[in-house]
């Protein structure tokens, strides 16, 4: 595995996060396929879908311009954490880039993303929130919305369909972007960048997390813990993120308590992780 102490990532591995929602997942990897850096690989990490995601899968992964795997584990409730573990995984990867299987990247995400690691950092990026009513055309007519020119977007703004634009418009340069201070504001696994050797450091995802809500902050805070510093990826990465309904939140108050508790106690190793998986826990290209 190549070490992170060079410049920037090698081979990239995205690991995109799913539930049943095949539609918005093949708009997603359609848009992975449309990338100007294709040196990465996908994973797809499968939180228990149904039929209908694998075979969306098979699909796609024919005539697939980058390698494409499936990792699927059993539905046993929202195991995110878990999902993204069994990526890392599977993934060859020495930079791990999170993608949620509802965020459309633009076209240069992966190469931004790669210009954007430095060693002994991590990249949080941000999204851009569609309508309920955009996100239905662009699935239902098949609507490129990475291609789409900027007078497009603007208006898609005006009429409240894009709840931000000028990220679209504008790229800042690559100064500035890291923080020795750490802040709770934009940690979004759905747009994440990590090397895997720092993942391990940590442990990855903490799987003890039930529902949904703040295993991605438990993993950044914990990173920030270990010496791992943030870099903001806005203005550079931005995703188009699908109108969905909130999943049920009802761990979100307590799962939030456990991260204030774990950071003040500067926690950096993941309680049940990568280590606790070993390489008879994958469901694989099921």
């Amino acid at each position: 595995m190549p070490s992170a102490q060079t410049n920037s990532a090698q081979t990239i591995s995205v690991v995109i996060t799913t539930y049943n929602r095949p539609d918005a997942l093949a708009a997603v990897v359609r848009a992975c396929f449309m990338q100007s850096d294709k040196n990465f690989e996908i994973i797809i990490a499968d939180d228990g879908s149904t039929a209908n995601t694998r075979a969306c899968i098979e699909r796609l992964a024919q005539g697939a311009p980058v390698s494409i795997q499936h990792v699927w584990q059993a539905d046993n409730g929202f195991r995110a954490a878990m999902a993204r573990n069994r990526g890392i995984l599977a993934a060859r990867g020495n930079y791990i880039v999170f993608l949620d299987g509802d965020c459309i990247p633009q076209r240069d995400f992966v190469a931004r993303h790669r210009a954007l690691a430095r060693p002994g950092c991590l990249v949080s990026g941000s999204r851009i929130l569609m309508s309920e009513a955009l996100t239905r055309r662009v699935l239902e007519q098949d609507i490129d919305v990475a291609a789409a020119p900027l007078a497009t977007c603007l208006r898609w703004r005006l009429h409240g369909d894009l709840n931000k634009a000028l990220q679209l418009a504008v790229r800042w340069p690559d100064l500035g972007r890291t923080s020795r201070r750490f802040s709770w504001r934009r940690i979004k696994s759905c747009n994440l960048a990590v090397w895997r050797q720092d993942l391990e450091r940590v442990n990855g995802f903490d799987e003890s997390f039930t529902g949904w809500g703040y295993e991605d902050s438990d993993l950044v805070v914990r990173l920030f813990h270990a010496g791992v510093l943030r870099r903001d990826g806005a203005f550079a990465t931005e995703v188009f993120h699908l109108w969905h309904r909130e999943a049920a939140r009802d761990r979100e108050g307590s799962n939030r308590d456990l991260v204030l508790a774990r950071a003040g106690a500067k926690v950096t190793r993941a309680v049940q992780g990568l280590r606790e998986h070993g390489a008879a826990g994958m469901d694989a290209g099921r």
